[in-house]
């Protein structure tokens, strides 16, 4: 039977090990606190269209590959700690651009500026992540732990997408958008403070090493994967462009905890097809819910799906990709991966945006069609992911 169970070794979770963990999670909050706030900002404050709004917020998926073909370099050159301290220290700089156009007149609706802060914030979001999830996480952990690791450190950051846009709708309305950026600041100050509490040994680079690589960026073998994978997360960034409310986020983290449980107890020993599948049937049936029915108990229940399905689907990719990836490509596989999740957010985001202008039917009728593109795109994924895999 071609099933798959992640192991679970208490000596993981060690102090180092939960610093990182929590610093991916507050790194991904600081990012993910926008998607609900920084549209309507840029409509009312910065003047902007629903078109150009969507070209600001799907310019954050151009930018998550702009310094990937560098991270292999960076990271043999220099600390790579401190590459990652970087990092975040430059979306601190692009949040901080944000706070000031909010208050400059002179800026106010200022497109270009928009874009290339945009476009920068996801360069350091990308490079952070690129670091933090193939070499500072897998350092902080034994080598026979280090797909527990990859997978357990995954769901602090899958967290994210629910506490970021909660926190955000707490506080956005009450004291603004500016307050929203100010603690995204905070979140991304704590997971450099984080970062910095362990102790990394120095280690000496390799000899000739390539400035531009494919290393630790993107896995030339995943490419089927990745696109299957990018139709999910499409169809979830399009859900997301839509006017959520705090019980729509509340809801999805609940169902990212059932999708943990699942896994650890119902697909246990289940074929290893069983979870994409069973992922993908419940997003169906949550965007065909919401389309269809307009009963309070949709607001719960779909959601709840929708999070459920994103939380197993994801991780089970994750594995995927892990398990695709040659020796010394751990790193790499979890680069694609990250690439997949938010860049296809990212993107769907800004679809909803520039393309459907918010309009509710048009947005959930195409996710549905990506996710059923998804399904049975998986139906040949699957079988060629069983003839290519490495693990």
């Amino acid at each position: 039977m071609n099933s798959q169970n992640t192991p679970v070794h208490i000596r993981l979770w060690h102090h180092d090990f939960w610093r990182m963990a929590f610093a991916n999670l507050l790194l991904t909050m600081s990012v993910y606190m926008l998607i609900p706030t920084m549209p309507l900002w840029l409509v009312s404050s910065q003047h902007l269209s629903l078109t150009e709004t969507g070209w600001v917020m799907g310019a954050f998926g151009i930018g998550l590959f702009l310094f990937g073909a560098f991270t292999s370099y960076l990271v043999q050159r220099f600390r790579r700690n401190m590459v990652c301290v970087c990092a975040v220290l430059l979306m601190m700089v692009c949040l901080g651009g944000f706070y000031y156009l909010d208050g400059s007149q002179d800026d106010a609706g200022n497109l270009t500026l928009l874009l290339v802060l945009r476009v920068l914030f996801g360069a350091a979001f990308g490079l952070a992540q690129m670091v933090l999830a193939s070499t500072l996480i897998i350092d902080t952990s034994e080598s026979f732990q280090r797909t527990e690791a990859n997978h357990a450190a995954s769901w602090f950051a899958r967290f994210s997408l629910s506490l970021g846009p909660m926190t955000a709708l707490i506080i956005g309305p009450k004291l603004g958008f500016p307050v929203v950026l100010l603690v995204a600041v905070g979140c991304a100050l704590l997971a450099v403070i984080l970062i910095l509490l362990v102790h990394f040994p120095f280690r000496a680079p390799e000899e000739h090493v390539h400035s531009v690589s494919l290393d630790r960026f993107l896995l030339p073998q995943g490419f089927v994967l990745y696109v299957n994978f990018l139709l999910v997360t499409l169809a979830a960034g399009l859900v997301l462009s839509l006017p959520l409310t705090l019980q729509f986020y509340s809801m999805m983290m609940v169902g990212f905890l059932m999708a943990i449980l699942a896994q650890r107890f119902v697909f246990r020993e289940a074929d290893l097809k069983s979870e994409v599948v069973s992922g993908l049937v419940l997003g169906i049936a949550a965007l065909l819910m919401s389309l269809t029915r307009s009963q309070a108990v949709v607001g719960y229940v779909s959601p709840l799906f929708m999070g459920f399905a994103l939380g197993i689907i994801g991780s089970r990719f994750l594995l995927f990709f892990i398990k695709l990836s040659r020796h010394c490509q751990r790193g790499t596989s979890q680069s694609t991966y990250m690439l997949g999740w938010e860049s296809g957010l990212a993107f769907g985001i800004g679809l909803g945006y520039a393309v459907f202008q918010m309009a509710r039917e048009q947005v959930l009728y195409t996710a549905l069609g990506l996710t059923v593109a998804a399904l049975l795109f998986y139906q040949y994924t699957h079988r060629w992911f069983l003839n290519h895999k490495n693990r």
